[in-house]
């Protein structure tokens, strides 16, 4: 049916039809349904009546059906379509572009830096763009600030004008004229709603939105892993809800920080988030950091059929990924050869001697983790007094100078092979320590810690080289592989995993 890009053009238009007969959730995202009698585009899981045929057309992206003409549904809301996952490396860099546009990139600077922050020029840009998204990046861009309007005048009481800088609108007067010449309504319309007014009556004005993945998500096997390494005062668990604090760096140059609470919504494929109002400016950017620390472009059906037995005690099982990849960075370096238990005392006693304190203190949460910059201007003596050896304050002060010279970036954008080969050059960074950084800021799916004790304990090998050996089947999911291995050797009884490791790789 598809190419395997899921923003791809080459759509089969009988194949398509038929995942919107059947309201296939699988397909959710990777298309859109415009409808030439009513002038709107659609999710294929819509449960409004089935169009006929030859009413429709496909599309691979949202912004390309109203390039082509198309309002979105006001009823199954294509803003809140999951992502699609990334399969094919030579779309690497489109699909890089978008995941900044996303999160408000090309709101506060133009088309050829964010060329530059990809590494290729903006013609090329331009070009790889409209292949696989069939519109220009502005033309996305522009999409992207309508349907986060959307979604704020409809989940939200902030008042249009707020709605519209929040959105990435540089005037109320521009926001006003393309929102009503697009979608042919005025702005104003959405706030009628019912809903939006049950929404308006959220405690001191907290701002909530749905985040969408594909089923099944395992939430409680990852609130498991994140409430397992919750720092004290920066994270927390509490049944099925997740809580932490956020330090965001503006592109005005400015920090904020704030929280997000995250919960499963019962009988919908998606997660609530609720964020303060102190956040509405950054709303982009925190979302785009939750789908990455949640791993919600994941495709289970594709990752658990690959790896087979392994998969079966936990389905949807996914890599939780990171809000700040120096601070996975710090968390690896901190807790090599030491407990986890350890290793949080330590980590919430940087946080609250060296973060930055929230204004007031919400959900039992006091301050954010410190940044790369905060980290490095700490004096040596005083990390030490924190419980810091020697060691582990070289190669904190170490990634930390790289990241605020420039040098290393550690996020899901940044090229593998090159900031796996900048850790590694960092005095105190082993390959363990790179290969856990890579799973979670920088969301590599194949990335594994094959020095790991765990993994060599439960797969019954002596070293690295034969995890490597015996994982190789699971590639290009070892990451994933990794994460099930380690939560089935923990919940095994007196330190024996649930199900016999050694006949699933036999």
């Amino acid at each position: 049916m598809f190419s395997p890009s899921p923003h791809t053009m080459k759509l089969d238009p009988d194949v398509c039809y038929k995942a919107v007969s059947a309201r296939d959730r699988r397909f959710d995202g990777w298309f859109f349904v415009g409808v030439s009698s009513t002038g709107i585009y659609c999710r294929p899981v819509c449960n409004v009546r089935t169009p006929r045929f030859e009413n429709c057309s496909f599309y691979g992206s949202a912004a390309a059906a109203e390039k082509a003409g198309y309002r979105p549904c006001l009823k199954c809301r294509p803003e809140l379509a999951p992502g699609g996952a990334r399969f094919d490396a030579s779309r690497e860099l489109a699909d890089a572009a978008a995941a900044m546009i996303d999160e408000g990139f090309l709101n506060h600077a133009p088309l050829p830096d964010l060329a530059a922050r990809i590494g290729i020029t903006e013609r090329h840009l331009r070009r790889i763009f409209a292949d696989e998204f069939g519109v220009s990046p502005v033309e996305y861009a522009q999409t992207q600030r309508l349907l986060l309007a959307k979604r704020l005048l409809t989940d939200t009481a902030l008042p249009v004008t707020e709605v519209a800088l929040a959105a990435g609108f540089g005037s109320v007067r521009r926001f006003n004229g393309l929102f009503k010449s697009r979608y042919g309504f005025a702005p104003g319309r959405l706030r009628l709603s019912a809903h939006n007014a049950r929404m308006a009556t959220i405690p001191d004005g907290d701002l909530v939105f749905q985040l969408a993945y594909r089923p099944p998500l395992a939430w409680h096997a990852l609130l498991d892993f994140l409430g397992d390494r919750a720092i004290e005062g920066v994270e927390s668990r509490e049944g099925d809800v997740y809580t932490r604090t956020l330090s965001l760096q503006r592109q005005d140059g400015q920090t904020v920080a704030g929280w997000c609470r995250i919960s499963p919504l019962p009988n919908r494929h998606a997660l609530q988030v609720t964020l303060p109002p102190a956040l509405a400016g950054s709303v982009p950017q925190v979302l785009g950091k939750l789908r990455h620390l949640f791993d919600l472009g994941a495709r289970p059906d594709v990752i658990d059929a690959h790896l087979g037995a392994l998969a079966l005690a936990t389905p949807g099982l996914r890599v939780p990924g990171a809000v700040d990849g120096f601070e996975i960075a710090v968390r690896a370096i901190v807790g090599q050869q030491i407990t986890v238990k350890g290793a949080r005392r330590l980590l919430g006693r940087l946080a609250e001697r060296f973060g930055t304190p929230l204004p007031t203190p919400v959900h039992g949460l006091t301050h954010t983790f410190p940044s790369a910059a905060q980290m490095l201007a700490v004096p040596v003596d005083a990390l030490g007094e924190a419980g810091i050896i020697r060691s582990r304050i070289a190669a904190i002060h170490g990634v930390a100078q790289a990241i605020v010279d420039g040098t290393l970036r550690l996020d899901p954008l940044a090229p593998l092979d090159a900031t796996m080969a900048s850790l590694l050059a960092i005095k105190g960074v082993g390959p363990w320590t790179a290969q856990y950084i890579a799973m979670r800021a920088l969301g590599s799916p194949d990335a594994m810690p094959v020095d790991d004790l765990v993994l060599r304990q439960a797969l019954g090998v002596p070293n690295g080289r034969a995890v490597a050996t015996r994982a190789a089947q699971w590639a290009p999911w070892r990451a994933y592989a990794a994460l099930h291995v380690w939560r089935a050797a923990a919940q095994g009884p007196a330190g024996q995993p649930v199900m016999n490791l050694q006949e699933v790789v036999a």
